[in-house]
C-alpha cells in the first residue's frame, strides 16, 4: 500500500489525484522515471538481434527475474 503519490506538476495529475496525498515535482519523479528506463532498456534487450542473447526462452525468463530482483532490491 502506498501512502504518497510522486507526479510532475501537470493539471491532469494533480486533478486525478486531488484526494491523495502528492509529492509534486521533478525531485520525486526522477527516480520512477530511471527504473522505467532502467525496465524498458532490459525487456528491448529480448527484442534485438544482435544482443548475443540466448535463443531459449527459459533464459529469456531468467535474465528478466534476475533484472526484477537487482531493481526492487535496490541494487540497481
Amino acid at each position: 500500500h502506498y501512502t504518497r503519490i510522486a507526479s510532475d506538476h501537470w493539471d491532469s495529475f494533480i486533478t486525478a489525484f486531488k484526494n491523495c496525498k502528492q509529492s509534486i515535482g521533478k525531485l520525486f519523479t526522477v527516480g520512477i522515471e530511471g527504473n522505467n528506463c532502467k525496465i524498458r532498456h532490459r525487456i528491448r534487450r529480448g527484442f534485438r538481434r544482435s544482443c548475443n542473447f540466448s535463443k531459449k526462452l527459459e533464459n529469456h525468463f531468467k535474465a528478466f527475474d534476475l533484472t526484477f530482483f537487482y531493481i526492487n532490491n535496490g541494487f540497481i
